[in-house]
């Protein structure tokens, strides 16, 4: 059985089908959240929040956001406890999250990500591992920490 990998988009752009290609090629189940090829765009907090919610409730390890700047998607993304998402527009910005922040969640901008480059960021994402050195891991636990830490007001 694959391993499944929630993906969302607030709008189908030719960039959804290719990830969903490259995903399955990769051994993935992806899980999509947002319009078919010709439905109308929706909300991208909604799309994002569908996917980011796989994460949180351990269907899926990971996710792959996108709106048309991968800003948007990854504020919501980061609302969520739990979740480490990073917007990422090159390969070295994707191992870095991976590393340093651990990043669970890849957000990405739907405008500005060519076919090219969203391989190299893919082939970036799966092939780095979480850094498990004393320092990464202390700077890990001190954000998990930040969920502990903020009123439901801040959120």
């Amino acid at each position: 059985m694959s391993q499944q990998i929630a993906v969302s988009c607030d709008e189908h752009a030719s960039l959804v089908d290719v990830l969903l290609e490259v995903l399955r090629e990769r051994g993935y189940d992806p899980l999509y959240f947002g319009p078919g090829q010709k439905d109308e765009a929706q909300d991208w907090p909604l799309v994002t929040q569908q996917a980011v919610d796989c994460v949180r409730d351990g269907r899926c390890t990971e996710a792959i956001v996108m709106c048309w700047t991968g800003t948007g998607c990854s504020i919501v993304a980061n609302k969520m406890p739990g979740v480490r998402a990073a917007l990422c527009h090159d390969a070295e910005s994707a191992r870095g999250a991976r590393i340093w922040n651990h990043a669970n969640v890849l957000a990405l901008s739907v405008r500005t990500t060519s076919e090219a480059v969203l391989k190299e960021i893919l082939n970036a994402w799966f092939e780095t591992s979480f850094s498990d050195d004393d320092w990464n891991r202390t700077q890990i636990a001190r954000v998990a920490a930040l969920d502990d830490t903020r009123s439901p007001a801040a959120g």
